[in-house]
């Protein structure tokens, strides 16, 4: 059987030839993070020092670095990828630089004005405990999963997401939306439960995962982005989306988290309801890819049958434009998948997912892209924001996949 082109050039090379798999591994691997540090040397230079303002995020219009404060959702992005060039290199340096730009962020441990706690704290705070444990570090993630903890409401059982929500039709307004992106969040409550013995972190993870199966999934295991609660009764009262095509299309980000975070609590607890919808979540996403694995921003953009709400700009912008942040979170996933479901496909399909982003058309040439590693993602297409644009998120699972690539058996 003959293989069409795009799909022999998405086999690395290993699988084509007589090399050694090691050898090209190795070699992968070797240059991919000397890429990587020399672009966040470059980074970091832009930066200077961290300030509690000036968090690395995306690129500006003009090619300039985006920064934003530690309120915002993602400034622990950069010192987790800081921590895993520090894995990846065993270099003190980056521990060192690792470290100050995690410790900038300790102010956030009695945050409560969001649900994005875990991606602030745990990709900073937990990855430092990991890889350089200090006492401190400890109870700062503590404290960050009791602020987590005060979102959470026994009648919906659900951590709320965001403090309000509107449709972009403009019909409806929600006070407790839950997104599927606070799957990720849980981590860092499974974290708290184990190092206290405390069992109230680990039953609002569980509650909050049992309430996103149950409501945030389609039979055809495709996600819906938001899901708003009705407080009284604890029932689900809309779903919708923020940052997708159309309140019933499957937003491919949204799509990454569900399946990370549900590879992530079947290994937290072992139960295999959250095995078989991580399993589901993936397989819609699988078969819904280019050939070049990396998916478009939305899987139903321009559709029959889905029809952007009048405010949003994917009324009028609707390029399929490709979201490599997407393909990036579900590569690190699947390489966890594929160990923990014992299936072998998963891990090869994120090895060659891991060469696409790694190869011209996804990394960057160095020294440009503002510093980050990869280009061609998208941020929010109705929000007419970070289109077809580098984001720091994006650059900390590529590393995140190079290191379980780099530990993974061949």
């Amino acid at each position: 059987m003959k293989l069409k082109l795009s799909v022999l050039l998405l086999i690395p090379a290993f699988l084509l030839s007589g090399c050694s798999k090691e050898n090209e591994k190795e070699k992968f691997i070797n240059e991919n993070v000397a890429f990587a540090i020399a672009q966040t040397d470059k980074m970091l230079q832009t930066v200077g020092e961290p300030t509690g303002k000036n968090y690395p995020r995306t690129m500006k219009d003009d090619g300039e670095l985006a920064v934003t404060d530690m309120y915002d959702w993602t400034p622990g992005f950069f010192p987790g990828s800081l921590w895993y060039l520090y894995e990846l290199t065993g270099d003190a340096k980056w521990k060192s630089e690792a470290e100050k730009w995690t410790n900038s962020l300790e102010p956030l441990k009695t945050f409560t004005g969001h649900h994005d706690l875990g991606f602030m704290m745990y990709c900073s705070y937990g990855n430092a405990e990991r890889l350089a444990a200090k006492p401190e570090y400890k109870e700062i993630l503590i404290e960050s999963a009791n602020s987590l903890s005060t979102r959470f409401n026994e009648k919906t059982r659900t951590i709320k997401s965001w403090n309000g929500f509107a449709t972009w039709d403009d019909s409806f307004k929600s006070s407790y939306p839950v997104i599927i992106d606070n799957m990720m969040n849980l981590e860092m409550l499974f974290y708290a439960s184990k190092v206290t013995g405390d069992k109230k972190y680990y039953d609002i993870a569980i509650a909050h995962s049992d309430a996103t199966l149950k409501n945030q999934f389609r039979e055809d295991y495709g996600t819906y982005h938001v899901v708003s609660y009705d407080t009284i009764t604890g029932e689900t009262v809309n779903k919708a989306t923020a940052q997708g095509f159309s309140d019933n299309s499957t937003w491919a980000r949204g799509q990454a988290w569900a399946i990370y975070g549900f590879t992530m609590v079947y290994r937290e607890t072992q139960d295999k309801k959250y095995l078989d919808a991580a399993e589901k979540a993936a397989g819609y996403f699988l078969k819904n890819l280019p050939d070049d694995l990396v998916p478009v921003w939305d899987f139903n953009v321009g559709e029959s049958g889905y029809t952007p709400g009048a405010r949003s700009y994917a009324v009028t912008f609707q390029e399929k434009l490709r979201d490599a942040s997407a393909a990036a979170i579900v590569c690190s996933a699947l390489f966890e998948l594929g160990d923990l479901a014992n299936n072998k496909s998963y891990t090869d399909t994120a090895i060659k997912m891991l060469h696409s982003l790694a190869s011209p058309a996804y990394r960057a040439a160095l020294g440009s892209n503002a510093d980050f590693l990869l280009m061609h993602s998208v941020g929010s297409i109705p929000h007419k924001s970070e289109i077809d644009k580098p984001l720091v998120y994006a650059d900390y699972y590529f590393l995140e996949a190079l290191v379980r690539y780099k530990n993974l058996s061949i």
